[in-house]
């Protein structure tokens, strides 16, 4: 429950901030993203102006730094690896078993920095109640939290990496009809690009506290404005792959490399930048 001195905000059932005095005066500020990715929280002395803000222990401070490394390294090279793959599609002559080799290693990226996004939001600092403080319990492989965005967002996130992984898989198989194509290639690739448009949602609804917001000097903003836009144009991509039963020809050629190729770069540039958010 809410305690009287206490000021949350949010959508939904989802709190993304909340405001509280502290005994010794002003008021601390904790917020989801910074908790999870900086491992802080504001500090604001009488009057509202800022102090320097106040960190988990160094231990969970590394911890999150390792996990930021690590999910921003892959999804940078993931999304180079499916650039290269829709360059190759594009303008290349490799046959389709080089390209889908090209996508399944980007794929494997996505799943290693999926997960361990998963795994920096399980292992975040949380809140001491009544007290400046950030606090962490011991290391943790898998929680199931799904009132908090932050889990939500890096579940939903993880789960679209892992879908993606069948459409990669079974771009393997030869000989396919187009409805084999459109059921075991298309489907998954359409589901998984879902996936990650109501990830990106919640990522934006984090960062901007449930109300449409434009920060432009938010490092964490420009990160999850650029991941959606890849998650948009992933998601052209797939609806213009759509195979024609009558003449099992794609959509669009095009759309469905350029897509590819456009929003695997905004994965990448992305990853890139999410190297600067940490503790």
């Amino acid at each position: 429950m809410q305690r009287p001195e206490e000021r949350a905000e949010g959508a939904g059932p989802f709190v993304t901030r909340v405001t509280w005095r502290l005994a010794e005066g002003g008021a601390a500020v904790w917020e989801s993203r910074l908790a999870r990715k900086r491992g802080a929280l504001r500090v604001r002395a009488e009057g509202g102006a800022e102090r320097s803000p106040r960190s988990a222990d160094r231990v969970v401070l590394r911890r999150l730094a390792r996990l930021n490394a690590v999910a921003a390294v892959a999804f940078m090279i993931g999304g180079a690896l499916f650039a290269l793959g829709a360059g190759i599609a594009q303008f290349g002559s490799a046959g389709p078993t080089t390209i889908a080799s090209v996508y399944f290693a980007g794929g494997l990226c996505f799943n290693l920095g999926g997960y361990v996004s998963l795994l920096q939001a399980i292992n975040a600092p949380r809140r001491a109640a009544g007290s400046g403080a950030l606090v962490s319990a011991g290391w943790r492989w898998w929680s199931y939290e799904p009132v908090r965005i932050d889990w939500l967002s890096t579940f939903v996130l993880f789960l679209g990496t892992l879908v993606f992984g069948v459409n990669l898989l079974d771009s393997f198989l030869q000989g396919l009809t187009a409805q084999q194509v459109n059921r075991l290639i298309w489907a998954p690739d359409l589901v998984g690009c879902l996936l990650f448009l109501v990830s990106g949602h919640l990522a934006v609804v984090e960062v901007c506290h449930g109300r449409p917001c434009l920060h432009a000097r938010s490092l964490g903003w420009w990160i999850v404005a650029v991941n959606q836009l890849g998650s948009v144009l992933f998601l052209v991509s797939a609806l213009a792959a759509f195979t024609r039963p009558e003449t099992g020809s794609l959509v669009n050629v095009s759309i469905a490399d350029w897509g590819t190729l456009l929003g695997a770069l905004c994965f990448s540039v992305g990853g890139a930048v999410q190297l600067f958010e940490r503790p």
